[in-house]
């Protein structure tokens, strides 16, 4: 008898502007400290369906809420967070940017999404690529079965963000119930590395517009796996966003896409660019170009090879022994189609 042919993935939806989730980039980045509990909260109280916040370890284990490798760019203190202990070190560490606040534990951050009021918000955890994954993983997956019934009110609202295909293997088998998303530059190396193993795709929005990116989002959206974009925080760049009916846009300014947002539910028009603008924004922006596009993915190759935990070639991530875990790598779309 022949092989039974496995069923095909359910597309995407197509989403109506109501149903674009709005994700705050770091928290509600533009106006309060990054990455810190001041800017989850407010994320969330200007609407936020998610929030976009990165991690690395420290010397003794501890997960951080932080993007930089080093602590030099926003806050007091200096140097590599991996080589320098959460205890008596980095827990004395402020923001530079008012008002001035800690650097908050991944645990912390997790209680805040537990409290009954938040448990409709996701995660979206920026897994950076300095970490070593096996490390990250175990001691990241002590913290959410702290809580009662996990797997049930947090787990849906895990989002593991891989930049690297070295990353998958450990998620997979850690993290097997939380899902993955790749999180890049390009949709040629989203394809080749990350389409069989990940149920969505968060990718920066300028390598989206034009023939490619517009490709990659249809093949997507046919494949069942999600779209996401980062970092939006231009009212037409958003428009744009919105109009491709993708899961989520990421912006440092959640009041303000939010307000826009709303504008465009009550009136469909406004999602338009208005004006002559309209017709020439694919031309706008030197960010949007093909030839731009190029260098950005050979970029991403190159911080690919030599900034991971483990430099060296990149190769796909052998995904034998997971199959029962990856499935048919579509995701699990909670409205139905507009």
């Amino acid at each position: 008898m022949g092989e039974i042919a496995a069923p095909a993935p359910t597309p995407t939806p197509f989403r109506a502007p109501k149903d674009v989730e709005c994700w705050g980039h770091r928290g509600a980045s533009a106006f309060l400290p990054e990455n810190t509990l001041a800017s989850f909260q407010a994320a969330i109280k200007e609407g936020a369906d998610g929030i976009e916040s990165d991690v690395h370890i420290t010397s003794d284990g501890v997960i951080l809420m932080f993007h930089d490798p080093t602590l030099d760019r926003t806050t007091t203190g200096k140097g590599a967070i991996k080589t320098q202990p959460w205890k008596d070190v980095i827990e004395n560490v402020r923001t530079k940017k008012e008002p001035v606040q800690p650097i908050p534990r991944f645990e912390e951050l997790i209680d805040l999404l537990m409290k009954p009021e938040n448990q409709h918000v996701l995660l979206n955890i920026d897994c950076k690529m300095q970490n070593d994954p096996e490390e990250m993983f175990l001691d990241s997956a002590a913290d959410p079965r702290s809580h009662d019934e996990w797997e049930t009110l947090l787990a849906p609202r895990l989002i593991l963000g891989l930049w690297h295909p070295v990353f998958i293997r450990p998620a997979l088998a850690h993290l097997p119930l939380l899902r993955r998303y790749h999180i890049g530059l390009s949709p040629s190396l989203a394809r080749t590395y990350f389409w069989d193993s990940c149920e969505g795709f968060s990718l920066n929005f300028a390598m989206l517009v034009g023939a490619e990116g517009q490709q990659f989002i249809a093949d997507a959206r046919a494949a069942g796996k999600e779209i996401c974009v980062w970092t939006v925080n231009d009212p037409n760049e958003m428009r744009t966003a919105i109009g491709w009916g993708i899961k989520a846009v990421l912006t440092d300014k959640v009041a303000g896409f939010m307000k826009l947002k709303n504008e465009i539910i009550q009136d469909p028009s406004k999602v338009a660019i208005p004006g002559i603008y309209g017709y020439l924004f694919a031309w706008a922006n030197w960010r949007y170009y093909s030839t731009t596009h190029l260098w950005v993915e050979r970029s991403q190759l190159d911080t690919m090879r030599t900034v991971c935990y483990h430099p060296g070639p990149i190769v796909k991530a052998d995904l034998s022994g997971y199959e029962g875990v990856i499935g048919d790598g579509s995701a699990n779309h909670e409205i139905a189609a507009a």
